[in-house]
């Protein structure tokens, strides 16, 4: 039997797809120890996985980011992304190594499997192939690797094609990596140097690219922008399957789904969902008098914080729950209004549904873009948007075809792929 260890940051977007991964080897016949924060102890268990604890002082609630990110909230644009970064995934590095390193040492395994952005492999990656377990990364995010062929992650900027959007990302590059991302590099250098690390010459963006053996992107290739310096051991195996359908736990109303009126599902993911008066509620009232049925998941807040946030009854044509099973719900929904997470986007496009993105915080803005840049959805470019301009961009999607067309065609692109949990497990079983 293979034993794998897996490690992921106290995240949800990404520890979810990891455990989900996990859960696919043991069903295939390894063994699987999964480093994540205690939070998502219940959630490793119950998927049948070994649970180890991140160590307490990096182990931050993704409920609660402003708690380990004070002041974050009073940030924007590249300054948010700088602060995020060094704050999540660049001073969390001797803590998670050191995690690592005593499994690693109390344990026999047969591979890592670490999600992208767990950084705290870094160390362990510095060393010669000949010297280490083979590694392996998940991403379950928007590639970052730099590229003159697309702009700065970060700046949320279509790429172009031109020989001068070309140039405009060359130079971007270089100005953010010299100028406003030059403290994300010193204070990884300064991590790597607790743990006795020398820099390893490889960039913050470029590190799951340029780092791991092998790196499996969660996404469909359709909805990333080429790269011409992207290197063969990044392979994009589109998103997990889902899961087996849900038997029962469906709200009364689910009937309605069915009744004939264009269905728009409105979710504001379960990490940046603290404020429902961001996107939920300003969708609820721009549809209020359309011919649609809304359908909003609040990711675990209370139903009663969204007719808080409206100041007063929910319109006829509204119908709320904490969760939904998205594998049933994608496949009768129209339009699906988000902001942005990763995951969740992938889950609509393996379904075919063409989206509204309302993005701001993380990963989101570069999410939203790539959906413009696809063709299968509207970019609002913000992520408290205005009512009417959800409703402008509901209607917009609904009277064209074209965004059903390519969101189609990504649900197509995904339905060719080999199942990826059988990708991952064929290449672990080729490594060790």
């Amino acid at each position: 039997m293979p034993a794998y260890l897996l490690c992921s940051p106290p995240i949800f977007g990404h520890v979810s797809p990891l455990i989900d991964v996990g859960r696919g080897l043991r069903e295939r016949g390894a063994s699987v120890t999964v480093l994540t924060g205690r939070k998502y102890e219940d959630l490793v268990v119950k998927s049948g996985l070994t649970f180890a604890p991140l160590p307490a002082e990096v182990d931050y609630d993704d409920d609660d980011l402003d708690a380990w990110l004070p002041g974050r909230d009073k940030l924007r644009g590249l300054a948010a992304v700088r602060y995020g970064m060094i704050g999540m995934f660049a001073r969390v590095i001797p803590a998670q190594w050191r995690a690592v390193e005593s499994l690693l040492a109390s344990q026999a395994f047969d591979a890592i499997v670490g999600e992208a952005s767990f950084t705290g492999l870094a160390p362990y990656l510095a060393t010669a192939r000949k010297g280490r377990l083979p590694v392996v990364g998940v991403s379950a995010v928007p590639v970052i690797l730099a590229s003159v062929d697309a702009a700065p992650f970060g700046t949320a900027l279509q790429p172009g094609v031109s020989g001068l959007a070309r140039a405009r990302n060359h130079a971007l590059n270089a100005f953010l990596l010299r100028g406003p991302f030059r403290p994300v590099e010193r204070a990884v250098t300064e991590a790597l140097s607790e743990v006795g690390v020398s820099p390893t010459g490889v960039s913050f963006f470029d590190f799951a690219y340029r780092s791991f053996d092998l790196l499996f992107q969660l996404s469909a290739e359709g909805m990333e922008y080429p790269r011409r310096e992207l290197p063969s051991t990044v392979r994009f195996v589109g998103p997990l399957r889902p899961a087996r359908p849900h038997a029962s736990g469906l709200p009364d109303w689910w009937g309605d789904l069915d009744a004939g009126r264009p269905v728009v599902v409105v979710s504001q993911g379960t990490i940046d969902n603290v404020d429902l008066g961001r996107l939920i509620v300003p969708t609820i009232r721009a549809l209020a008098n359309e011919d649609v049925l809304v359908v909003a998941t609040t990711g675990g807040r209370p139903i009663a914080d969204v007719a808080a946030a409206m100041g007063g009854a929910l319109p006829s044509n509204a119908r709320l729950a904490e969760f939904l099973p998205y594998d049933e719900l994608l496949p009768l929904c129209d339009v699906f209004v988000t902001n942005g997470g990763f995951g969740g986007v992938q889950r609509a496009l393996a379904a075919g549904v063409p989206l509204v993105v309302a993005g701001s915080t993380e990963e989101k803005p570069e999410v939203a873009a790539r959906v413009q840049w696809a063709g299968c959805g509207i970019d609002l470019r913000s992520g408290s948007p205005r009512p009417d301009r959800v409703r402008d961009a509901v209607r917009r999607v609904l009277r064209a075809p074209s965004y059903r067309t390519a969101s189609e065609n990504l649900r197509d692109e995904i339905r060719a792929l080999p199942d990826p949990i059988d990708v991952i497990s064929d290449a672990l079983a080729h490594m060790h």
